[in-house]
């Protein structure tokens, strides 16, 4: 499970790199290195980051989790 988070995590942070370089400079990172925003490679990566997006939802339950609230811990 462990590489699946980070695998989720990397993609992210590539797909939010892409973003601030669209926003910044309307350049496309992912369409430049894999042939245009259309090619099959391109919606492949644009999907894979989406989904990575969307996994990684689940971090946000974790921000949240106090090891003191836990029922284990109580019972010290």
């Amino acid at each position: 499970m462990k590489a699946l988070d980070l695998t989720a995590l990397i993609l992210v942070i590539v797909g939010s790199i892409n973003w601030l370089l669209v926003g910044l400079f309307q350049f496309d990172l992912v369409a430049t290195l894999f042939g245009g925003q259309t090619a099959i490679i391109s919606k492949i990566v644009y999907i894979l980051v989406g989904l990575s997006a969307l996994y990684s939802l689940k971090f946000l339950g974790m921000l949240s989790h106090r090891p003191e609230d836990d029922a284990r811990y109580n019972n010290r």
